[in-house]
């Protein structure tokens, strides 16, 4: 008897995280467009919608607050997300800046502040105290409005540790090392998950182009740090949430110029823009890199070689070759059909394009299969974003309202 009431849980509850799910994907859906998206009968949506409205979960709308001109005759009620019943903390820390959104169960930003980084941020005070202090901040901001917090998700530059409680590195100054996704946890009684950039970066990929959802995908950052997250099929590959790669840390060049990791060569260290900054003001390549780099000394290096300055170009070009031979390597053991660059360097993929290009000529799998789709996307906060909202928000999903009783 345990047994068959342990099987119907399990289905009950995988039954309404299908539910979930589709709702998630394809935003809000009448229950004949349910039942055709998660292959349930007809009565079990009803039953499982009904379950749903009355936990406050799922809401009704009149089909007439979503204009659809594919619709005649009587509007269905739709069903979608009851944007009261929670919300999410998402924290992206990288090395210039701390930005944290309040997003509620639907989806919709409620919510924002934004902190410098600096080389002294976390030396001054702990990462704990620091995004303590800062979602404190955020919460007093909305306390008389705001949904309840439900989970918090903390998009990290490095190494995690094994736990997933840390950094074992990160080119984030004193920020490794320390139990902070732990001891936040602790601290303010809800479940903290951190992610790296680069699995962010596949899975943001994956919901800001629906064509891309099934593709297998490059998707590089390239800015302060150089990232890269992957898709097979529209599958995430890496190691479990440690995920993606630590393709900026690809060797390049033997010896060569030194990256904020410590090691010499990096793709990092020719790509990134410490890397470009150095390259165009002819800094030797033993030089440390610079701590950070505002935007706009960035941008101002752009807006050179757009007008031909030859020491800027050449360090894009150094750039974009850094990259395109570390694309041409990957590719020798993943056949991406599309790559997109994000981050601050979209801006500079122009500049960056023909070096890439060359280089991805060179490798044999492309003169077999041709080259693959290389893009640039001009937003580069979206894609890591869009991957830390939705990662999070299908985490309240399943482990909170899938099983909900």
């Amino acid at each position: 008897m345990a047994r068959k009431v342990s099987d119907s849980d399990s289905v009950r509850r995988q039954n309404r995280g299908l539910v979930l799910g589709a709702l998630r994907l394809q935003g809000p859906l009448s229950r004949t467009a349910l039942a055709a998206a998660t292959g349930l009968s007809h009565a079990s949506i009803t039953v499982i919608s009904h379950d749903l409205i009355a936990q406050s979960v799922i809401v009704e709308l009149a089909a007439g607050d979503i204009p659809d001109t594919r619709m005649r005759g009587r509007p269905a009620t739709l069903l979608a997300f009851n944007r009261t019943i929670g919300a999410a903390a998402l924290i992206e820390v990288d090395v210039n800046r701390t930005r944290l959104s309040l997003v509620d169960y639907g989806g919709v930003l409620v919510d924002r502040i934004e902190t410098p980084t600096t080389p002294t941020t976390f030396a001054d005070v702990s990462p704990t105290a620091f995004l303590a202090e800062r979602l404190q901040h955020l919460r007093a901001r909305n306390i008389d409005d705001g949904p309840p917090i439900r989970r918090i998700a903390i998009s990290v530059q490095g190494i995690l540790d094994r736990p997933g409680h840390g950094l074992k590195w990160s080119p984030i100054a004193h920020f490794a090392d320390k139990p902070f996704g732990r001891e936040l946890a602790e601290q303010l009684g809800l479940p903290v998950t951190l992610y790296k950039r680069g699995r962010l970066l596949a899975e943001g990929a994956r919901w800001l182009n629906p064509a891309l959802r099934d593709a297998s995908v490059a998707t590089v950052f390239v800015g302060s740090t150089v990232a890269m997250g992957m898709t097979f099929r529209g599958q995430i590959l890496g190691r479990g949430d440690e995920g993606a790669t630590e393709f900026g840390h690809m060797n390049h060049i033997p010896n060569g110029a030194l990256c904020r990791c410590g090691m010499r060569g990096c793709i990092e260290a020719y790509a990134s823009d410490y890397g470009v900054l150095r390259s165009a003001y002819s800094v030797p390549e033993t030089a440390l890199p610079a701590p950070a780099v505002p935007a706009a000394e960035y941008d101002g290096l752009i807006a050179r070689a757009q007008t031909g300055d030859r020491s800027a170009t050449l360090a894009f070009n150094q750039a974009g070759r850094a990259i395109g031979f570390g694309l041409s390597r990957i590719m020798a053991v993943f056949d991406p059909a599309h790559i997109l660059i994000v981050g601050p360097g979209a801006r500079a993929f122009p500049l960056m394009q023909a070096e890439i290009r060359a280089a991805l000529n060179g490798a044999l799998v492309c003169r077999i299969n041709g080259l693959p789709e290389v893009v640039a996307h001009h937003d580069e906060r979206e894609p890591i974003f869009q991957g830390l909202m939705m990662k999070t928000l299908n985490d309240i999903d399943q482990f909170e309202f899938a099983g909900l009783t």
